[in-house]
């Protein structure tokens, strides 16, 4: 064993990974999933559909993989390649997943070289669907999807947009960086249900700015990207989501959410009460001011003048919205997040007891870590005192494991 190879933890462990491809115009996509994987260390080899090959020449998933493409089954028979591939596989990814190769492999076909390896795979399978709408509004789609999801197939949600043609839609097929993101996840976490079916919920996200004149605000370096993150996991475990985001870095919106933008305090306050009606569970990832400029200027304040109002900035304390929601006595389930950096755990403690929240998130943010980084870690506090640790994973894998804790206070 190589030195490099010793000092590799599990997660980093290089990956046999086969990115199955459809034939849909969504076969392009695949050719930037193929690098996502690619440049993260793994091997990959390309399964494409034969229909596949009319959208992207075998030639150009061989050159981004470095492996060899067949399509067949009959394909490199001395070496039981139709059984090998999928017995070998670590994670299969199917982007696009069309309706018609979702229904072969509900189905148990093994009638090409992709639909075989699905059959004999052991691994974590996931599939990105794409397809016009009505297709997947279609109910022999959804009984199809349902099936494969009972069998532990992930069947990721597709995302609403522009479709082929001039239509637009559920069915776009997911960006590759979220569909690589989300396999990462499925990997790291294991296999998850749709869980949260039927649930409803809320999730404030980013940092919300709070204006001293018409060019200055106070603000903080919150992405949303931890909130978004919790967001998308929420989509694919099946739950109804909306989003009420202050400033944000641009991201991906989950599928099929709900956003609800804002910019301060009180206009969060307010997006997020009106949203908590009916709501089974809020999250306030929000990175929230806890004080606003008492007056907000109407034209831009100048400094080093006589009334130099700018050095002086009296501020006032925006209200408490995790507090205001559990003193409503909302009936949810309610999460918040604590942002701290000297002894965050004994912040995070104290920060719980004053809130009454059931649930804390207690992030170490001291020396610029959490905030825009694509990796998290923290603890996670109960109400009854119980302490877990998130280990640091990305925000995605942080997200499964606080909705894991989530799910374990949920009524059966």
């Amino acid at each position: 064993m190589s030195d490099q190879s010793a000092e590799m933890t599990p997660e980093h462990m290089p990956l046999n990974v086969v990115v199955g491809v459809a034939g849909g115009i969504a076969a392009y996509k695949a050719c930037h999933l193929v690098r996502e994987f690619t440049e993260a260390g793994h091997s990959v080899r390309v399964v494409p559909t034969p229909a596949a090959l009319n959208f992207v020449g075998a030639a150009t998933f061989e050159a981004l993989s470095g492996n060899p493409v067949d399509t067949g089954v009959f394909a490199k028979v001395d070496k039981v390649q139709h059984v090998r591939v999928g017995k070998e596989a670590d994670l299969i990814v199917i982007a696009p997943a069309t309706a018609d190769t979702i229904a072969r492999i509900a189905a148990g076909r093994a009638d090409d070289l992709l639909t075989a390896t699905v059959l004999v795979a052991t691994c974590p399978v996931v599939l990105a669907p794409a397809m016009h709408t009505e297709m997947w509004e279609n109910p022999a789609t959804r009984d199809n999807v349902a099936t494969l999801r009972r069998r532990g197939v992930i069947v990721l949600e597709p995302a609403h947009g522009r479709l082929t043609g001039t239509d637009t839609g559920a069915g776009r097929m997911l960006e590759a960086e979220q569909i690589a993101e989300m396999a990462r996840t499925v990997v790291k976490r294991g296999r998850f249900e749709r869980s949260l079916e039927g649930k409803k919920v809320v999730i404030s996200a980013g940092g919300t700015q709070e204006n001293i004149d018409p060019v200055r605000f106070i603000g903080n370096r919150s992405s949303g990207r931890q909130g978004f993150a919790l967001a998308d996991i929420a989509v694919h475990r099946g739950a109804d989501v909306t989003i009420v985001a202050g400033a944000t870095d641009e991201l991906f919106t989950p599928p099929g959410a709900n956003i609800v933008r804002v910019r301060s305090t009180r206009d969060m306050e307010q997006a997020v009460n009106d949203a908590a009606e009916g709501a089974d569970i809020i999250i306030m990832a929000a990175a929230v001011a806890d004080y606003r400029p008492e007056e907000e200027a109407t034209s831009k304040l100048k400094k080093g003048q006589a009334d130099d109002s700018l050095s002086t900035v009296k501020l006032v304390e925006n209200p408490d919205i995790l507090k205001g929601l559990v003193d409503k006595h909302v009936p949810a389930t309610i999460v918040g997040f604590a942002a701290e950096t000297d002894t965050p755990l004994e912040h995070g403690k104290a920060k719980l007891a004053r809130k009454g929240a059931d649930m804390l998130m207690v992030n170490d943010v001291s020396g610029g870590k959490v905030f825009g980084e694509k990796r998290n870690s923290g603890w996670l506090l109960a109400k009854d005192g119980g302490v877990e640790e998130i280990a640091d994973g990305t925000k995605h894998e942080v997200a499964a494991g606080i909705w894991d804790a989530i799910e374990k206070l949920l009524p059966n």
